[in-house]
């Protein structure tokens, strides 16, 4: 039997310029599945070849936002296939041109924590716990310490990641990892709030800003002004010819 699209482990919708990704296994933690991965990538893909929305929000339904993935894995081929899975939805997450926002309305752990971390503002609710929990089980969380120092310093979450305690949205905040710590009931209406402004800005100056902001990151400051000086050129001259 044909699951109904509102029983699928992720609900994936297009309104306007807005796609939505909705983790829907709450009476699982909304552990992202092998087929939720597969689902979230292909759209992510899709994306990126041939662009029809400029927001994503990464929402999830229950009590919780994600405490971790599945893991099917028995042999070293299935294990290494599953992070190689897991990797390329990190990978097409940052590198998206959507700016995207994850409301994060209750506990999120693990994998769950990292891939919020990725989206460009993390919104998380005040009760909700966080943490990396894997060395509790003796396992390193490598695909999140991949990227958490471009979030954060190494002082703040190397502890995160070595003793895997919860820690509050507060600390996150202070440690960089999270954009800001929302009231519960409020949470919704700022994820709103805030995916308007960016729908208001100039289309094309977001998705340069957003690519732009990533490369500087991995390049050197002169690559950088190289690069900046091109940019400032190009899109003046947008500006001036769409006026």
């Amino acid at each position: 039997m044909d699951r109904s699209p509102l029983q699928a482990p992720v609900l994936i919708e297009q309104t306007g310029d807005t796609l939505t990704f909705t983790l829907n296994r709450p009476d699982a933690g909304n552990e992202v599945s092998g087929a939720m991965f597969d689902a979230m990538s292909a759209a992510l893909r899709s994306e990126a070849v041939e662009p029809t929305a400029r927001v994503l929000r990464l929402r999830a339904n229950g009590d919780v936002f994600c405490t971790g993935r599945e893991r099917a894995g028995r042999d070293a081929v299935s294990i290494r296939a599953e992070v190689v899975r897991l990797i390329e939805l990190k990978r097409l997450l940052r590198n998206t041109s959507l700016i995207s926002i994850a409301h994060v309305q209750g506990d999120a752990f693990g994998f769950g924590f990292g891939l919020a971390i990725l989206c460009d503002f993390t919104l998380v609710a005040s009760s909700a716990r966080l943490g990396f929990p894997e060395m509790r089980s003796g396992l390193p969380p490598a695909a999140i310490m991949a990227y958490l120092g471009r979030y954060a310093l190494p002082k703040a979450v190397f502890p995160m990641v070595l003793f895997g305690d919860a820690i509050t949205p507060e600390l996150a905040v202070q440690a960089g990892l999270v954009t800001r710590v929302c009231e519960p009931a409020n949470l919704h209406a700022e994820a709103d709030a805030l995916a308007e402004r960016i729908l208001s800005l100039d289309e094309a100056g977001a998705r340069q800003c957003k690519a732009f902001f990533l490369a500087a990151q991995e390049s050197s400051v002169e690559h950088n002004f190289r690069s900046a000086t091109d940019m400032l050129t190009v899109n003046a001259l947008r500006l001036m010819q769409s006026r």
